[in-house]
Order: structure tokens, then C-alpha cells, then sequence
């Protein structure tokens, strides 16, 4: 049985270091094998995993549609069928596993892209069904959302175990992990857990102003708080993947400290 572990959060709050050191942590402590999901346009939690990446499903979406157009005189593609009688469910299917990042026990999806002005609907829905698919074959998937939740629905069918809200230390960061957790009921996928996290804190002790805001305002629970780590800065600068992080470092210590609780 596959867990989902879903992020949110505003954008700079640090929604994919966290997505990484989750998915670090789920291959040094638990079994199995890891699917991450970068489903942020940005795409760059292959950097923080330490992984290159060629393709993304945006730009296989793009070319899936440019085929379309170039066959719609065709009877094949009125009937959803790709040049050579492959079908587009086939076609996505082969694409997106030929594009998976493959790292040790643990695999990478970029979704890359939204968008263009063309017709979208049966391809992401292919696309859905096909991410889908190949998630079942992970003990575990963790999904690096967009800023919000507007569009996890279109991203998967799946069921969330965990989704965990990011945010930064201050009111205002606070209020739109609010406003972005809100979101979850009405989604039309069924979350089962809900948690906010804390990232980039002064301390593991918040400010008692800070605190008491969270306890007034927020209504899902406080999983954990991350403090603000030099290492992290001297990582990112100097290109390494965060996933190299010492396991001492502050930062690791408490995302596992936090996983440990709900794992």
C-alpha cells in the first residue's frame, strides 16, 4: 500500500528543501522504494535530490499535442490514437516512465509546464491516470505541490495520508498556510491527515506571540518547527543537493524528529 505525502505552502517558504529531507529520510529509515513528485512549474527538486533532469511531463504533454495536430486528418487521432495506431494512454505511458530521474531507491517525476493555450482535458487526464499508475509501484510518493492546492485534484486521483502545510515564522506566512490549508475541503480527494510546519524558524522554540497565533488561528496541528541552518545557505550557494546535508545538521534533525512522529 503506497502513503502520499503531500506538500503546500506559499511560494519561498521552502516547500521543496522540506520535500527533499522527507524523501531522504523515508530511504535512509524506512523500506521500500520512493516516487517524488515535483509538481511545482519551477522544477527544481531534482536539484535538491541531486539528480539531472532532461524531460518533464509538461514537455511531453506539449508534444503529445503538437502529434495531435499534426495527425487531425487522420482517422486514428478523432479516435485518440497517436501516429501508428498507438493510443495517447500508451504514448504518455512510455514517455513518463522514459523520463523518470532515477536516484538510489528512489525515483524523480517533474510536471513541469503549466499549460499552454491548446486543449488540455483528455490529455491531463491521461496524464493523471498514468501518474497514477506508476505511483502504485512505490511504497511511497511525495508530492512538491504548487504554491496552493487549486490544482493537486488535477494532478491525482490518489488519496493523501499526509499533507503538510509550510510556512515561514511570521504572521502573514502563517495566514496564508491558513488560507492554503483551508483549500483541503474542497478538493475531491480525500486527505486523511493535515499538519503545519513551521521552516526557517530563529529556534525550535517559536515566540509566545507566535505560538499563541497558531493555537488561535490555525486549525490543523503544529507537526514541527525547522530552524534556520548557515549549512543550508552554504549548500545552495556552493551547488551541492541539499540531500547531502550532515545528519546532524539542525535542519535534517528536525524534519526527521517530525517524520518520526507520524511514521
Amino acid at each position: 500500500m503506497t502513503t502520499t505525502i503531500a506538500l503546500a505552502g506559499k511560494g519561498g517558504v521552502g516547500k521543496t528543501t522540506v520535500s527533499g529531507l522527507i524523501t531522504r529520510y523515508l530511504i535512509e529509515t524506512q523500506p521500500g522504494a520512493v516516487l517524488a513528485i515535483d509538481a511545482d512549474p519551477s522544477s527544481n527538486l531534482n536539484m535538491v535530490l541531486g539528480l539531472d533532469l532532461d524531460w518533464t511531463v509538461g514537455d511531453i504533454r506539449e508534444n503529445i499535442l503538437v502529434e495531435v495536430q499534426k495527425s487531425l486528418t487522420a482517422s486514428g487521432a478523432a479516435m485518440g490514437a497517436m501516429p501508428g495506431g498507438v493510443t495517447k494512454r500508451e504514448y504518455l505511458d512510455y514517455e513518463i516512465r522514459s523520463a523518470l530521474s532515477e536516484g538510489d531507491r528512489f525515483d524523480l517525476i517533474a510536471m513541469g509546464r503549466s499549460e499552454g493555450p491548446g486543449c488540455y482535458c483528455a490529455v491531463n487526464h491521461n496524464l493523471r491516470d498514468v501518474v497514477d499508475s506508476i505511483s502504485q509501484n512505490y511504497d511511497y510518493v511525495v508530492i512538491d505541490n504548487e504554491a496552493g492546492l487549486e490544482h493537486l485534484s488535477r494532478r491525482t486521483t490518489r488519496d493523501v495520508d499526509y499533507l503538510l502545510v509550510v510556512s515561514d515564522p511570521s504572521q502573514r506566512g502563517l495566514v496564508a498556510a491558513q488560507r492554503i490549508g483551508s483549500f483541503r475541503h474542497e478538493l475531491n480527494i480525500n486527505i486523511t491527515n493535515t499538519f503545519l510546519i513551521v521552516n526557517r524558524a530563529p529556534s525550535i522554540d517559536l515566540p509566545p506571540a507566535l505560538q499563541a497565533f497558531i493555537d488561535e488561528q490555525i486549525d490543523f496541528p503544529l507537526l514541527g518547527v525547522i530552524p534556520q541552518d548557515e549549512t543550508v545557505t552554504e549548500f545552495e550557494f556552493g551547488g551541492r543537493p541539499l540531500v547531502e546535508l550532515p545528519t546532524d545538521s539542525a535542519v535534517y534533525k528536525a524534519v526527521a524528529a517530525m517524520m518520526a512522529t507520524i511514521r
